[in-house]
């Protein structure tokens, strides 16, 4: 008998946030891994602490390298996929003693979150089951209070660390838009809604649900990086009352 993996979704920040199912599976956890800067407390950690049960198995799990190397590197390739792959044997040693371990993702599991690399390296390997989180975007538009896209319009998520060509493209070619992995790309960022003719309209919403959340227009925010914790929204609904 093997234990169960189980990816738990956080939802975006605020711990009232979290579901129904996700407090129940951190409860019954046998392990609970979660993922973290080095050095640093994981978010995921601190929105499930008021729900942690004192019988689980911590397994933090801190990644080697986040913005210290560029992501299309050979080496950042290279060390981040050894620490997936370590993770998931670490994981996967917990499984093998029949206990269920509940591995916590920021958001949603399958929305640009850590759990995916996991889910891909074991779920063929063991019983397996993902609970759908809240979204960091739905997060952030409930918290600027802006409706974002309606009827017909198309709904396009872009990372911020494409090309200032592509993301210009892009964004002209869609109605509205969520822009993700702001940070340093944030005057790319600008540039290229300029050129698309979206950003008067663009919001900048910095820890969107949690207690220090900044929502400004995008116009009106400097260029410094922006926190890991930051988006920018392109309403569409260009016809709304």
């Amino acid at each position: 008998m093997t234990g169960r993996l189980i990816g738990v979704g956080t939802g975006p920040g605020d711990p009232e946030l979290l579901t129904l199912k996700a407090v129940r599976a951190i409860l019954d956890a046998d392990v609970i891994a979660h993922f973290l800067k080095r050095g640093r407390n994981g978010n995921a950690r601190a929105i499930v602490a008021p729900h942690w049960p004192e019988s689980a198995i911590e397994l933090p799990l801190g990644y080697p390298v986040t913005t210290e190397l560029d992501r299309r590197e050979d080496a950042y390739k290279s060390e981040i996929g050894a620490f997936f792959d370590e993770s998931a044997r670490q994981i996967a040693s917990h499984l093998d003693q029949g206990r269920t371990v509940a591995v916590l993702s920021e958001g949603d599991p399958f929305f640009y979150g850590s759990y995916m690399h996991i889910h891909v390296r074991l779920a063929p390997l063991y019983p397996t089951e993902v609970i759908a989180g809240i979204t960091s975007m739905s997060g952030c538009w409930s918290q600027a209070g802006v409706p974002l896209m309606q009827g017909d319009d198309v709904f396009t998520v872009l990372p911020g660390t494409l090309e200032l060509s592509d993301l210009s493209q892009r964004l002209a070619g869609t109605d509205s838009a969520v822009i993700m992995k702001v940070g340093r790309n944030l005057p790319k960022i600008r540039q290229a809604l300029e050129a698309a003719g979206k950003l008067a309209g663009a919001i900048y919403v910095e820890r969107g649900t949690m207690a220090d959340a900044v929502v400004t227009p995008l116009a009106e925010r400097d260029d410094s990086p922006a926190p890991y914790f930051s988006q920018v929204l392109v309403p569409g609904w260009t016809s709304r009352p």
